[in-house]
C-alpha cells in the first residue's frame, strides 16, 4: 500500500482533493438534496460510461478514433423506441433487412469469385463502385414500395410524437397492416437479395488487397441460410408475431427492445469495421474523415425516418407504477407496487433513472473487465494488439477478433442510447452532447484505460449534477450576503475546466499510462 502511494503520489493527492471538494459541496445542501444529486450524477455518469467505454475499447485496442460513436448511441435509442412503441414496424422490417444482409453473409465467398474475374486495372477500379451504384439504385426503387407499417412525418396524428405520447398513456394508435400493393413480393425479395449481393461484392472488391483467399465449404453458407430462414419465418408469421408483441407485457417488450438495439448496434459496428474501417488501418486521417462523414449521414438518416421533434420512450411498467403505495418507502414496498419513485433519506428518487441505470453501468463495467482480463478472448485481443503477426501465425483470425471488438464497442454505445431514451428522451442532437461528455471523461480518466473511462464518466456526471443543483439553491459566498447561482452554460464548462486542470498535472489522465 505504501509503495503504491509513493508511486502514485500526485494521483492520490488529486483524488483526495476531488473527494474533499464533493464532501464540501455536500455540506452546503440538505441530506435529501445531496443523496438525490449524488444518484443523478451516478446515472449521468453511467450513461456517459457506456459511450466512453465503447470508444475507449475501440481506440485502445484497435487504434481507431470512431467519431461516429455518438451517432451510433443515438441510433440505438431510436431503434429501441421503434421496437417498444411500434413493434409492428419492427416485425415488418425483419424480412427486408434479413434479405439484404444475406448478401453480406457470403462475404468469405467473394474472394473466390474475384480471383476468377479477369479485368484490366482500370476496370478493376471501376467495377466495385459500379456494383455499389447498381445496388443503391435497386434499393431506391424497392424499399419505398416495400410494405412496412410506418408513421407519417407530415401528419401529426400519425407522427412519432403522437405514437410516443399515446404509448406513455398506455394506449396504442391503431395502424392498418401493410400489404404488397405497389410491387410484387417475388420481385421485392429477389431484388433485395440481389442488391445485398451486389453491394457486398462491390465492397469486397474495393478492399481485397492482401486478403487471404479462404477455402470454400458448407460453413460459408450457414449465415446465408439462417438469414433466409429468418426472412421467410418473419413473413409467414408476421401477423402472429406482431400481435404477440403488441399484447406482451411492457417489461418483456422493453427487454426485447434493449436486446434488439444492442444487437443492431453490434451489427452496424461489425459492418463498419469489416467493410469501411479495415482497409484504412494504415491511414488514420482517412479513418477520421470517414467516421465523421458517417456521423453526419447517420444524423440525416434519423431525421429523415423519425423526424426532428423530440419525444420520449415510455418506461416499462416495472419502473412506472403510481397510485396507492407510491412513492415506495422501502425496496420491499417498491417491489410490491413497482413504483416509479422511492423515498431514500427523505428524498424522492426515480427508480429507473437513479437506481436501475447506475446498476446497469456497474454490471457492464465488471462484465467487460472480466472479459478482457479473465477470458481467452480477452487474452487474444490484448495479444493481437501487441503483435498481430505472431497471433495470426498461431492460427487465430485476428481480423475477426478485431471486428468483434468494434462490434462490442458500438453495442455498448447502443445500450447507452436505449437506456437513456426513457430517462432523457430522444432528439437528433443527443448523440453529439453525450459523445462530447464521453471524450471529456476519457481525457480525465485516461484515453485508452477502461477503468479510467469509468472514473472519468462518474466525475463528469457528478460535477454536472452538483453544478445544476447549486444553480437552483445557490452558493453562499463567505463573509458576504451574496448568493452565487451558477448559470446553465457553467454545467459543461465545469467539466472542461476539470479536464484542463487534470491534464496540466497528469497529461495522460488520472489512470492513463505513458505510451
Amino acid at each position: 500500500m505504501n509503495s503504491f502511494l509513493r508511486k502514485n503520489l500526485i494521483l492520490s493527492i488529486i483524488l483526495v482533493v476531488i473527494f474533499a471538494l464533493f464532501v464540501a459541496a455536500g455540506q452546503g445542501m440538505d441530506q435529501q438534496d445531496f443523496v438525490i444529486t449524488l444518484l443523478r450524477g451516478l446515472a449521468v455518469g453511467s450513461i456517459t460510461f457506456l459511450v466512453a467505454s465503447g470508444f475507449s475499447l475501440i481506440f485502445g485496442l484497435l487504434d481507431v478514433l470512431n467519431l461516429a460513436h455518438g451517432t451510433l448511441f443515438m441510433i440505438g435509442a431510436y431503434i429501441g423506441w421503434t421496437v417498444f412503441v411500434r413493434p409492428d414496424t419492427f416485425v415488418d422490417l425483419i424480412t427486408p433487412l434479413a434479405l439484404l444482409l444475406t448478401g453480406f453473409a457470403l462475404w468469405d465467398v467473394y474472394p473466390l469469385l474475384s480471383i476468377r474475374i479477369r479485368l484490366g486495372s482500370g476496370m478493376k477500379r471501376i467495377l466495385p463502385w459500379a456494383l455499389i451504384l447498381v445496388s443503391l439504385l435497386l434499393l431506391g426503387y424497392i424499399l419505398p414500395k416495400y410494405p412496412i407499417a410506418m408513421w407519417d412525418l407530415e401528419t401529426y396524428a400519425q407522427s412519432p410524437v403522437t405514437f410516443a405520447f399515446m404509448a406513455s398513456q398506455g394506449t396504442r394508435t391503431p395502424v392498418a397492416p401493410a400489404t404488397f400493393a405497389e410491387i410484387s413480393s417475388v420481385l421485392a425479395w429477389l431484388g433485395l437479395v440481389f442488391a445485398g449481393v451486389l453491394a457486398a461484392f462491390g465492397l469486397s472488391l474495393s478492399g481485397n488487397e492482401g486478403k487471404r483467399t479462404p477455402r470454400l465449404s458448407w460453413k460459408n453458407f450457414i449465415a446465408f441460410t439462417i438469414l433466409f430462414v429468418i426472412a421467410v419465418s418473419a413473413t409467414v408469421f408476421n401477423d402472429a408475431l406482431t400481435n404477440a408483441l403488441l399484447t406482451l407485457s411492457s417489461n418483456w417488450l422493453f427487454m426485447i427492445s434493449v436486446l434488439v438495439a444492442v444487437m443492431s448496434g453490434a451489427g452496424l459496428g461489425a459492418l463498419m469495421e469489416s467493410v469501411l474501417i479495415r482497409p484504412l488501418y494504415s491511414r488514420p486521417i482517412y479513418q477520421l474523415m470517414l467516421t465523421l462523414g458517417l456521423s453526419a449521414i447517420g444524423i440525416e438518416v434519423v431525421r429523415a425516418i423519425w423526424g426532428r421533434p423530440e419525444f420520449v420512450m415510455p418506461k416499462p411498467a416495472f419502473f412506472n407504477g403510481t397510485g396507492e403505495g407510491c412513492p415506495a418507502t422501502s425496496f420491499a414496498a417498491w417491489w410490491a407496487n413497482h413504483c416509479s419513485t422511492i423515498l431514500l433519506w427523505d428524498g424522492r428518487v426515480r427508480v429507473y433513472n437513479e437506481i436501475f441505470i447506475p446498476l446497469v453501468g456497474l454490471a457492464v463495467l465488471i462484465s467487460i473487465w472480466l472479459l478482457l482480463q479473465r477470458t481467452r478472448l480477452g487474452m487474444v485481443i490484448r495479444a493481437g494488439v501487441q503483435d498481430r503477426e505472431m497471433v495470426e501465425a498461431l492460427g487465430i483470425n485476428v481480423r475477426r477478433v478485431f471486428t468483434m471488438v468494434f462490434a462490442l464497442g458500438v453495442g455498448l454505445a447502443a445500450l447507452g442510447g436505449v437506456l437513456a431514451a426513457p430517462s432523457s428522451g430522444l432528439s437528433n442532437v443527443m448523440g453529439e452532447s453525450l459523445f462530447l461528455n464521453a471524450l471529456i471523461a476519457l481525457a480525465i480518466g485516461g484515453l485508452t484505460n477502461y477503468p479510467g473511462a469509468a472514473l472519468g464518466s462518474v466525475l463528469v456526471g457528478l460535477i454536472q449534477q452538483f453544478i445544476i443543483k447549486y444553480g437552483q439553491i445557490g452558493i453562499a459566498i463567505p463573509f458576504t450576503d451574496i448568493v452565487f447561482k451558477p448559470s446553465p452554460p457553467l454545467v459543461p464548462a465545469s467539466t472542461v475546466l476539470l479536464m484542463v486542470i487534470i491534464l496540466l498535472i497528469l497529461p495522460n489522465g488520472l489512470l492513463g499510462k505513458k505510451e
